[in-house]
Formats: C-alpha cells, sequence, structure tokens
C-alpha cells in the first residue's frame, strides 16, 4: 500500500441528510470484538470509529480490504460516517478489485497491516493503510442517515460484469433485526445490558453473507465477533476457545464438512449457522452428532440478503424471516420484504405450501431439457457426489453446443484413487443417460472460493487442464 492513514485532526461530524440511527448499539461496556487477548468495547470501538473516520480522504466510496474483522468493522462505520460507500467486490482478485473502482472514479482502497494480495494492482497501489494501533478521538453519537447507501455488494451477472446491490443503512438495519428473530434462540438468553454471545465466523466480512453475520449482528445486536477468519479446522477450535461461552459458528458446508471429518477437538458451540451454497442433510446431521448443537442453514442472496432458515438434518422445507412474503413465478421468485424497497426476483424456483414454508426446487438456469426429459444441475451434482470414494465434484453446462444444438453437460469429481470411467459406471446406475457428463473429469480440488462457491470461469479453466 502506498500510504498509511493519517493522524485524527479534527471531530468527526456525522454526516446526516435526514432521519438517522446509530451505527452500533448497546450499553457502552458491553463486548463487540473479541480474541485470544480479551474482549474489545464498545466504547473503545466508538473512540476508534471518529479516529480513523477523521484521517480518511474525502471521497464517495471505498473498498474495505481488511483481513482483521475488527478492523473492517472499524473501517466500515468510518466510511460510513463520513458519508462514503462501502464497495463489496464479488471477490478479492486484483483485477475485479480494480474494475469495481474503476467504475466508481475517485474512490480508494483501504486495509489493515496485513498485505491486501500479493499481486501488483492499481487499488494498492493508490490504498490506505490503517496504522497498527488505530487512533482514537472522544465525541458524540455515531449516527448514519437512514437513507445513506453504505455499502454496495456485486454480483456476477451471466456476461461475467459486476452487477451492484445498493443497500441503505435503513435495509441493513431491517434485514438485521430479521436475522436476529431468526436466531433468537440461539443467541445467549441472559439479559443484562452487557452480556453477548461470541460469534466465529470463516466466512469474510466482505462477501453479503459474512456482512450480514459478522459485521452487522456485532453493531445492531448483543453480539461480539472473532477478530480472525479461522479457515482451518483447528483454526477453527482454538478461535472458538478464545470465547467466554459457547459461540455461535458462522460457516459453508465446506468449511462445516473438513472440521466434521477433521476429529480435532471443540469446545461446546451454541450453534452452527450455514449458508453460500447447499447444506446436504447428511452433512447437518453428522454436525449436529458430533458438536451437541443445532445446525441452522440460512437463505438469500447479495440482492435479498437472508430472507428463510431451516433445521437442515430434519427439515426440507424452508421458512419464511418475520415479514418476507414469496410469490413464485415460472421465471423464478419474487421477493417481498420489509427491508427491500420493492420485489426482488430471484432465479431459485420454489413451492409454497399452506403454512406459509417452501420447497426450494433448483434454479431456472439450472434446469436442463434434453430430448424430452428433464434434469436439474444441482441434483446431478448430487447424485455424483454420492458416488462412493467421490470426496467433492460438481456438474456444469459448457457454453458450446453439439450438432444438435445441444449445449454438454461436463463434471469435476475430487475422487481419489479412481479413475474418471469407475466414477462414470458407478453414475449410470442413478443418472439417465443423456444426462451423463462428458466429460468428466477427475481432478485433486474443486477450485472453490473463500465461501465456497464455485466461479464458473475457474471451473472451465480447470476442465481444460488450464489451472
Amino acid at each position: 500500500m502506498s500510504a498509511e492513514l493519517q493522524p485524527a485532526k479534527r471531530q468527526t461530524t456525522p454526516t446526516s441528510r435526514g432521519p438517522g440511527h446509530a451505527l452500533a448499539t448497546g450499553d457502552a461496556a458491553r463486548p463487540v470484538a473479541f480474541d485470544a487477548h480479551g474482549a474489545i468495547e464498545l466504547a473503545r470501538f466508538r473512540r476508534e470509529v471518529r479516529g480513523v473516520a477523521a484521517g480518511l480522504p474525502d471521497a464517495p466510496a471505498v473498498i474495505n480490504l481488511c483481513e482483521d474483522r475488527y478492523r473492517f468493522l472499524v473501517a466500515f462505520c468510518a466510511a460510513a460516517l463520513r458519508g462514503q460507500t462501502t464497495l463489496l467486490p464479488p471477490s478479492r482478485a486484483p483485477a475485479m478489485i480494480d474494475e469495481v473502482l474503476a467504475r466508481h472514479p475517485g474512490s480508494y482502497g483501504l486495509g489493515d497491516v496485513m498485505p491486501c494480495c500479493s499481486t501488483p494492482t492499481d487499488a494498492l497501489d493508490r490504498a490506505i493503510r490503517l496504522p497498527e494501533q488505530l487512533p482514537q478521538l472522544d465525541g458524540g453519537p455515531l449516527v448514519v442517515a437512514d437513507d445513506a447507501v453504505v455499502a454496495i455488494g456485486f454480483t456476477s451477472g451471466s456476461t461475467g460484469q459486476p452487477r451492484p446491490n445498493p443497500k441503505t443503512w435503513a435495509a441493513f438495519r431491517a434485514s438485521t433485526t430479521q436475522n436476529l428473530a431468526a436466531l433468537q434462540d440461539l443467541l445467549d438468553a441472559g439479559i443484562t445490558p452487557t452480556r453477548t454471545t461470541p460469534l466465529v465466523a470463516t466466512v469474510p466480512p466482505q462477501h453479503m453473507y459474512g456482512m450480514e453475520m459478522s459485521v452487522l449482528l456485532p453493531l445492531l445486536g448483543p453480539v461480539a465477533v472473532h477478530t480472525t477468519r479461522p479457515f482451518f479446522p483447528g483454526d477453527i477450535a482454538r478461535a472458538c476457545t478464545d470465547a467466554a461461552g459457547a459461540p455461535l459458528l458462522v460457516t459453508t458446508p465446506v468449511h462445516l464438512r473438513a472440521l466434521v471429518e477433521s476429529g480435532v477437538a471443540m469446545p461446546a458451540l451454541a450453534g452452527i449457522v450455514s449458508a453460500t451454497a447447499p447444506l446436504p442433510a447428511e452433512l447437518a446431521r453428522a454436525a449436529e452428532a458430533r458438536f451437541g448443537c443445532e445446525v441452522r442453514e440460512l437463505f438469500g442472496s447479495t440482492e435479498t440478503c437472508v430472507f428463510a432458515r431451516r433445521r437442515t438434518a430434519v427439515d426440507t422445507a424452508w421458512t419464511p424471516l418475520p415479514g418476507v412474503d414469496l410469490h413464485p413465478r415460472p421465471d423464478g421468485t419474487a421477493v417481498h420484504a420489509p427491508h427491500l424497497t420493492g420485489p426482488v426476483l430471484l432465479a431459485d424456483l420454489i413451492e409454497v405450501f399452506e403454512d406459509g414454508r417452501f420447497a426450494l426446487h433448483g434454479r431456472n438456469s439450472d434446469l436442463l431439457e434434453i430430448a424430452g426429459k428433464r434434469a436439474s444441475l444441482g441434483d446431478l451434482t448430487r447424485k455424483l457426489q454420492a458416488v462412493p470414494g467421490v470426496e467433492d465434484a460438481v456438474v456444469f453446462q459448457l457454453d458450446e453446443a453439439d450438432a444438435a444444438g445441444v449445449r454438454r453437460i461436463a463434471a469435476l469429481a475430487v475422487a481419489p484413487g479412481l479413475a474418471a470411467e469407475a466414477v462414470m459406471q458407478s453414475l449410470r446406475a442413478t443418472v439417465d443417460p443423456v444426462f451423463l457428463p462428458r466429460p468428466l473429469r477427475c481432478v485433486p480440488a474443486l477450485p472453490r472460493n473463500e465461501t465456497g462457491k464455485l466461479p464458473r470461469r475457474a471451473l472451465l479453466a480447470l476442465l481444460h487442464g488450464q489451472s
């Protein structure tokens, strides 16, 4: 990074264009974050937000690249206090960061003491680094206007170009109220001003799921988040051990499977929350048996934030969060919610039951029709993953079509000791021949990103031997 945050020279005046609400709520002595060295209280957090805000440059927006989760919280709130929008790219690849910054002229990058990435990039050349010891300033309440766009989450569309999804502070507060209601019975029930539930998250705060669970919950609810983002099972166990009480683990199916299969000793957990990819019911049951707590799966998107929940070990149907209304359509589902300014159309196909719950039947874009027969990429992937010896797998559709104009299906499988033909032979027992993936390639590992998802570009590169 080219520059360090300038020392605070002035009291920061909160920007407000209308009615506003606090950036962080609760008793000044309540913890908002913790690590192996202890807890960080709200009073100190507020002073450091003011101190960092006072040293930020004037700009319309910022990409928050902080690896330390507490510093991400501070930087996010400092930017909001200065009227700046935090940009959340779909990945932190240098080219993607540069692309998002280019679409927001005058913006900059903000990171902590750790390098943001090893590849030189325009964003890093003009980024600001937070000092090891954050500046502090006393002052008034941290208030932001309800209509202030505090974040823009980006999703990759069919063209690969990031699509913006702006989030106002009012929308974030409303969605967080829903999330707190959805998790209420997993949080500490003790009613004291400083009582909090510790939370450990394996997902990055730059992802919308990570933003909702590990940034907004500690800011607006009785939750304190671990400052790190543990990746390996041993690191997750150590972070959970740092908690003063039983922590809530926020994770993904990929991290959860590794944790279950690792055999690492874990302290008692308040619960486990999973999202970003479908959670297999057998994995949910194995995790509940292994860790002695409920595994709760959340359903949402960057466009909508979280809007439904289920206990996957025993339930197949999803329960919408309070105030959420779903309307199935031939091409997807229209989501209505208190935190959305209008209905949002998702490609997910659902069936709504009389009790208000719903079943998910895949995505419109995942449906296949070949020779008058129908299947879904999600179901084909589950069948491939169920083949004995297959540890991980994905089925996806290629861009090119065959002579009949049908787009071919391909697959990648992680199956140590098995040849691709052996995997295919097992798959023939459960899959109609017209939907057998050709080619099917066995690989050492799938190119999952930090939230466990599989970028299409990376899948195609691996399939064609370009990894």
